[in-house]
């Protein structure tokens, strides 16, 4: 996981330098920067993801791995999950709600045609997390979906789809929230 915190090393790096020119330096305020930023924590459910369950969950270790403003985990027993992930005989899609909740279906019908199940789970989170298909696109496009072809596995989130995760949940490259609209994504 990435680290999350950042430094105040230019504040300081400015008062040096405004000490060694003559200039005034005063006593910097405490610098809550410092501290981790504390990463928006989805549950996901996969109990009804059948024999992708394993691919789920390698999906889910992937965004954790690539992004810090947002960190997926396995619901507790009991506990309502933002993110319900199933299997069913169909097409790969997401039903997002609201930005970071949804439902995932991981389809058997990619699969059987040779779509790489750990690609279609993160791509599938990938819509819960905000972002939309990207067709047609290459292999290095997570969000390229099925038009980069079966031969494609890379299930990994390019540095513009990371990025825009992080802007999504408030991550360190923030920008304002997009507006998530309920609806079904099929890849």
């Amino acid at each position: 996981m990435h680290v999350r915190t950042l430094t105040g090393g230019l504040v300081a790096a400015c008062l040096v330098t405004l000490s060694l020119t003559g200039g005034q330096a005063v006593a910097a305020a405490p610098q809550t920067a410092d501290a981790p930023l504390a990463a928006r924590v989805l549950t996901y459910d996969a109990a009804g993801s059948a024999e992708f369950r394993s691919a789920v969950d390698r999906g889910a270790a992937i965004w954790n791995e690539s992004v810090d403003a947002v960190e997926l985990r396995p619901a507790a027993a009991g506990q309502r999950a933002n993110i319900r992930v199933l299997a069913d005989n169909g097409w790969p899609r997401a039903l997002p709600t609201t930005l970071g909740n949804g439902t995932v279906y991981i389809g058997r019908q990619a699969v059987d045609q040779g779509y790489n199940t750990i690609r279609i789970s993160a791509h599938e989170i990938g819509h819960i997390l905000g972002l939309p298909d990207r067709k047609p696109g290459p292999c290095s496009s997570l969000m390229s979906g099925s038009t980069a072809g079966i031969a494609c596995t890379n299930p990994y989130p390019n540095t513009a789809e990371k990025a825009e995760v992080e802007g999504n949940f408030g991550g360190a490259l923030a920008g304002p929230a997009p507006a998530v609209r309920a609806g079904v994504i099929v890849d």
